[in-house]
């Protein structure tokens, strides 16, 4: 095997897990979330963290759902459509013992259909850049159960493009990081579910 073909790694960057490695799939298009922004989002989600259950709708690495989870979150569901993404992810969730559901999915399907159980205090929308359907996929979000009234709702999309999901999510920091942009919204509290 060369080089190439060997699967990289990322590091979580606080919590239990601080300086843990998580493999990466080598997986065509698969773009993690860059420490420096995962540092600004979990700064900037550190008083809703304790005790929440997350969603990393589009999981790829993983590297949301276990950073949250090393942070304080009780328990999450990783969904990942690519199945060596998914060994991957059942592999690091199984190294930390992680309190989380892996499942390959598509995670637009599940999204556009209610959500069956309980709403998620966090969702996590990282979805590939060029779909083009994030504003599409928050409103999903929202208006089919999966985020909880009063729950945030992170979106990271190209820098070049800015969505504004509008009522009933209503932004809280945004902030732009080369070239990505990425943004944390909260679901009005009394929105109907």
């Amino acid at each position: 095997m060369n080089a190439r073909n060997q699967p990289g790694r990322i590091r979580i960057i606080g919590g239990q897990w601080r300086s843990r490695l998580l493999d990466v799939a080598d997986v065509p298009g698969l773009r993690p979330s860059g420490s420096r922004v995962r540092e600004t989002l979990f700064n900037w989600l550190t008083p809703h963290l304790p005790g929440a259950r997350v969603f990393d709708a589009f999981a790829g690495t993983g590297a949301l759902g276990f950073e949250a989870l090393s942070r304080g979150a009780s328990q999450a569901l990783l969904v990942e459509r690519d199945a060596a993404a998914v060994t991957a992810l059942k592999r690091n969730a199984k190294a930390l013992d992680a309190n989380c559901d892996v499942r390959q999915a598509d995670a637009r399907a599940l999204l556009s259909a209610p959500n069956p159980g309980r709403p998620f205090d966090i969702v996590f929308l990282d979805p590939p850049f060029a779909a083009g359907d994030a504003l599409r996929l928050c409103t999903l979000s929202a208006d089919n159960g999966w985020l909880a009234p009063g729950g945030c709702l992170y979106l990271e999309q190209p820098a070049a493009v800015t969505v504004e999901p509008g009522p009933p999510l209503e932004p809280i920091r945004e902030k732009t990081a080369g070239q990505v942009r990425f943004a944390l919204y909260a679901l009005a509290e009394g929105a109907q579910q």
